[in-house]
């Protein structure tokens, strides 16, 4: 008996040795769990996207109504006296008091301020802080406009203790773990109460987690039910708080703990959640909607405040009693909040991107330097230089006009779609884009994806080529057939290209050719200036893709998308500048607030700037006396553009590009199917454009003032000197050199008036007729100068409420 007793013993004793090297083992290896995921980084972070921010001084183009609406997207409040907190602003009439949120920048932080801004007829004219004087300029933080999230789905914003108000704090320890700052991640006395709660309620009513405890249950663990997975959640809190103080802790849970679902997106953390369910960062949310936020940490899905409002009230009232009996709150003000309703935002704010057209281009120029791996979960801040103002009034022109002309050319409902892209002249920063109808679902982009022939958009690029070549076509003086021309293309094989019209006119001078659009004189100037110069010159202006030698390209017979014309006519509007298009301005990293990557402006001069500026002046004209004539009774007096119509073979495509001193605009409207439309480009894109460039703050084109060229009064028909004695005189722009030396005959034909508009051939190896001889004496083409204008209207003003884009469409004038 007694050698059996002292067996019991050694086994008992080597049991539990062993028992509890096990522990010390199991013990360490969920150290190293532990403390490898909590100092690594912690989460799979979303890349965030924003536009750019909205700068303040005097003087700047801004309306009211703008301002007030990027406000409203940035989720400030408006309050009917002087604000006092982050986030909120007044208004009266064109006078605003705002107090921002501040902000941090890729290149300094902005502090939050109290500003007082006065504007008068779309311009800033006192910016000042409240109580402080002058302010010379200022920074509103950015506009969200995109995220690229982790492939598990997860979502958060990350917050610190110290950014956090420190009712969330004391409420949440209040409700969730009272002795969280006494206890070593487990508090055994809260364990018993809870399971003799349970035994005498016959079920789990109450748990004894400690927040610790939770944390780990979130972070490291599933939600599997059982004692072993318990065991593990209790060691790997004691580890946690060894290694780690509170404040880490508690900071931890605030960022890990579930809240709320979106679809397949999770919201985790108080940070997100704050916006998710009120539209609101965390720090400037009320007792109530803290405690409603408390109260989902026990069951997000139970308590969801807009599944089931009632039961989401219930429990933030408890949450708002708990917090009273622990001081955390006074009587008052715990009455006082309890008598308000929920306050959640009536629309759940969704994780997809408001703006996924924009965000596409976002997502394709940052995989040049990140993988997307990296762009998931990295936790990356992207600064683009999306207008948001500018974007929504693009989406809302663009939709509402290619609607329009839907109906006007009978066109069956949803067959009609447009793509719009804009930027800065200076820069080639893209401040919008418009990729389809469908502005808020991602799908085919047809700003960025959609391959159509550009018709006469290409016409530029001919004229450029042989001003730059200095040789028989050197000026827009310089005169060219009109007539009928061959060009061969193979053995035996002759391509025998029309006018739009189908008829001839005789000779032009190379401006009025540009102007009305002709297709033969094109045609005849890029077969002297070689298809090699003229695709030279095209990949010079941005077009980096492979153009075959086929003499029908000189017509349009090429297909770019939208984004790839914008990058053309960018470099045209910059005088031969070439700068990348750009949708981004830097990017951070969120975790050290460090700049990763700036984008730089990149310049290179493709092309002798006064060869652009010549032609330049012959694309004004186009918009003045040529086939864009129709913006002469759309765009204010003072709002001189230049730009290209261009149509396809059998009307299936109608294109507008141009610019402003300011930016650049290309429009594409067409159909999928790539049915006809009827439409050309001035009775298509032309008003989608117009539309968009009416309202549009931007500085008019400098038109006659280049020093690099010099200025000759030349007859408008002939391109000679001109004659007092008879014709038209119209001053003119000439490279020095390439002036004309001649005076112009007074018996000189005139020509005949071609049609407004232009087509391109069939594809190359195919034949047309020759068409008519050229006519004879007929009325003169317009000339190559200012058209009497509409008497001068002032720039249109965004109007005090209403739908401000709907106000100014529906203006006399712009139908």
């Amino acid at each position: 008996m007694a050698l059996f007793g002292r067996v019991f013993r050694i086994v008992l004793i080597v049991g539990l040795v062993l028992g509890v090297l096990a522990l010390v083992v199991y013990s360490m290896q969920l150290d190293e769990i532990v403390r490898k995921q909590f100092e690594g980084r912690r989460w799979a972070l979303p890349a965030r996207v924003f536009a750019r921010p909205l700068e303040l001084f005097n003087g700047q183009q801004l309306y009211a109504d703008h301002l007030e609406q990027e406000l409203k997207l940035l989720s400030y409040v408006q309050v009917d006296k002087a604000p006092t907190e982050t986030g909120q602003y007044y208004r009266k009439g064109d006078e605003f008091q705002i107090v921002t949120r501040g902000f941090q920048f890729a290149d300094d932080m902005e502090p939050p301020r109290s500003i007082k801004v006065s504007l008068a007829r779309g311009k800033v004219t006192s910016l000042a802080l409240a109580n402080k004087g002058e302010l010379p300029v200022m920074r509103v933080e950015p506009v969200l406009i995109g995220n690229f999230y982790p492939s598990q789905n997860e979502d958060r914003v990350l917050v610190r203790i110290k950014d956090v108000s420190p009712l969330l704090i004391n409420g949440l320890l209040a409700v969730e773990d009272k002795k969280f700052y006494e206890h070593q991640g487990v508090n055994p006395m809260a364990i018993a109460r809870a399971m003799v709660t349970n035994l005498k309620a016959g079920q789990t009513v109450q748990g004894g987690s400690t927040i610790t405890q939770q944390l780990v249950k979130n972070f490291y663990l599933t939600n599997e039910r059982s004692w072993e997975r318990k065991l593990k959640e209790a060691l790997m809190a004691l580890l946690l708080e060894l290694h780690y103080n509170k404040q880490e802790i508690l900071e931890a849970y605030l960022n890990e703990i579930y809240l709320g679902q979106d679809g397949a997106r999770a919201i985790h953390g108080f940070g997100l959640a704050a916006q998710f369910y009120f539209n609101r960062p965390i720090r400037e949310l009320k007792s109530d909607q803290i405690a409603l936020l408390i109260g989902l940490a026990k069951g997000a899905a139970f308590y969801d405040p807009r599944r089931f409002p009632e039961r989401a009230l219930e429990r933030r009232n408890v949450v708002l009693t708990v917090m009273e009996q622990e001081g955390v709150l006074t009587a008052a003000e715990g009455a006082e909040a309890r008598k308000r309703p929920l306050g959640v935002s009536e629309h759940r704010p969704s994780g997809a991107s408001p703006f996924p057209a924009y965000l596409d281009l976002v997502r394709t120029q940052l995989q040049r330097d990140y993988r997307e791996e990296d762009l998931r979960s990295e936790g990356l801040l992207i600064f683009t230089s999306m207008d948001p103002i500018v974007q929504l009034t693009a989406e809302q022109i663009v939709i509402k006009r290619v609607q329009q002309l839907e109906r006007a050319n009978r066109i069956p409902k949803n067959k009609l779609s447009g793509a719009m892209v804009i930027s800065t002249v200076q820069g080639g920063e893209v401040i919008a884009l418009v990729g389809g109808l469908d502005v808020r679902y991602p799908g085919y982009n047809h700003a960025l994806i959609a391959q159509r022939q550009i018709g006469s958009l290409v016409k530029p690029a001919i004229y450029l080529a042989a001003f730059e070549n200095k040789g028989k076509y050197g000026s827009l003086g310089d005169r060219v057939s009109d007539g009928a021309v061959t060009v061969k293309i193979g053995r035996n094989k002759y391509w025998q290209p029309g006018n739009y019209d189908q008829r001839f006119t005789g000779t032009m001078t190379v401006m009025q050719a540009l102007m009305m659009s002709r297709n033969t004189p094109a045609v005849r100037v890029g077969v002297e200036v070689g298809l090699d110069k003229v695709i030279k010159t095209l990949g010079d202006l941005g077009i980096k893709k492979e153009i075959p030698a086929y003499p029908a390209i000189l017509l349009g017979a090429l297909e770019l998308t939208p984004f790839d014309v914008q990058q053309m006519y960018q470099t045209l509007a910059a005088n031969g500048s070439y700068s990348p298009l750009k949708s981004i301005r830097s990017v951070m990293n969120i975790s050290n607030g460090k700049t990763l990557t700036r984008y730089p402006l990149t310049v290179q001069q493709v092309a002798r700037p006064e060869a652009v500026e010549m032609l330049n002046f012959g694309l004004h004209q186009v918009t003045t006396n040529g086939t864009a004539k129709a913006l002469q009774g759309v765009l204010p007096s003072w709002k001189d553009v230049a730009g290209k119509t261009g149509t396809t073979n059998d009307k299936k495509d109608s294109w507008f590009a141009g610019f402003s001193g300011q930016h650049v605009m290309t429009v594409w409207v067409g159909r999928d199917d790539s049915k006809p439309t009827n439409m050309t480009g001035g009775t298509g894109a032309l008003k989608v454009w117009a539309d968009m460039m009416k309202v549009m703050p931007s500085q008019p084109l400098k038109v006659g003032q280049s020093s690099r060229l010099i200025w000759v009064d030349v007859d408008a028909a002939t391109g000679l000197l001109f004659n007092p004695a008879c014709g038209k005189s119209v001053k003119m722009p000439f490279i020095r050199g390439t002036q004309p030396q001649k005076i112009s005959y007074c018996a000189e034909p005139q020509l005949e008036a071609p049609s407004s508009e232009t087509g391109i051939p069939a594809a190359p190896g195919q034949t047309r007729p020759a068409g008519t001889a050229p006519a004879q004496a007929r009325p003169a083409v317009p000339a190559p100068q200012a058209a009497p204008r509409p008497a001068p209207r002032p720039a249109p003003a965004a109007p005090n409420g209403g739908n401000w884009v709907d106000d100014l469409m529906n203006k006399p004038g712009n139908q």
